[in-house]
């Protein structure tokens, strides 16, 4: 695991964000830079980190794989505890696709700190893009979680759009901000009257409320 990246707000701090990379791209691609530009500007430090195998590629070149997500529950663990090490305060885990999915995976472990208040997932992928059978779909861990969830979702998401999810009984610990016409990366498309830098910072304003709600 790499060095934790930090973005910072430049005011008041009202809480921090450990953030993990989704299974493709590094905790300083496009997107993450972007979301993390935005939520410090709404009073969040972010802490961004990557998983071993996303390191790797970075020293070899060579696109290895992620394992199997319940694998990556560790490594997340240990990224908390730099974090929990280095700041006071209250702390939200989060991630894109994958790596959202590895933080909610994370929430339902008894020995989670209290000063972790909840989860965020940005682009939670509720399913493959092949959309298998119901009983396939990566519905546990936001059962499971033993915090409340905050999902930042793309409404035609291809790993769960807003008519797919609707249809589905999620806990009610599990609140979900549909974003207007947005894909896997919260992206809508060009004739769209929505943008990219729109959604994400909808999304990050999101997440602050979340946040704040959990602190009052």
């Amino acid at each position: 695991m790499t060095e934790i990246l930090w973005t910072r707000p430049e005011g008041e701090c009202f809480g921090t964000l450990v953030l993990a990379h989704g299974a493709g791209a590094p905790m300083d691609s496009n997107f993450m830079n972007r979301f993390a530009e935005a939520a410090a500007e709404h009073g969040i430090a972010v802490a961004r980190f990557e998983f071993g195998y996303m390191a790797k590629r970075r020293e070899t070149g060579k696109k290895s794989p992620p394992p199997r997500a319940d694998k990556l529950i560790g490594e997340y663990q240990k990224a908390v505890q730099l974090v929990l090490d280095d700041i006071e305060g209250p702390i939200l885990i989060a991630g894109k696709s994958m790596g959202g999915r590895v933080a909610a995976m994370l929430a339902g472990s008894e020995s989670l700190p209290q000063r972790v208040l909840g989860v965020v997932c940005l682009g939670y992928p509720f399913h493959t893009t092949a959309k298998p059978d119901l009983a396939d779909w990566r519905l546990e861990p936001l059962q499971k979680s033993l915090r409340p969830i905050f999902i930042a979702q793309g409404d035609r998401d291809q790993m769960g759009n807003q008519s797919e999810v609707e249809a589905v009984q999620l806990p009610d610990t599990v609140s979900i901000d549909w974003l207007e016409d947005g894909n896997h990366d919260l992206a809508p498309r060009g004739a769209s009257p929505a943008t990219w830098n729109g959604n994400i910072e909808q999304s990050a304003q999101k997440t602050a409320e979340f946040l704040k709600r959990l602190t009052t």
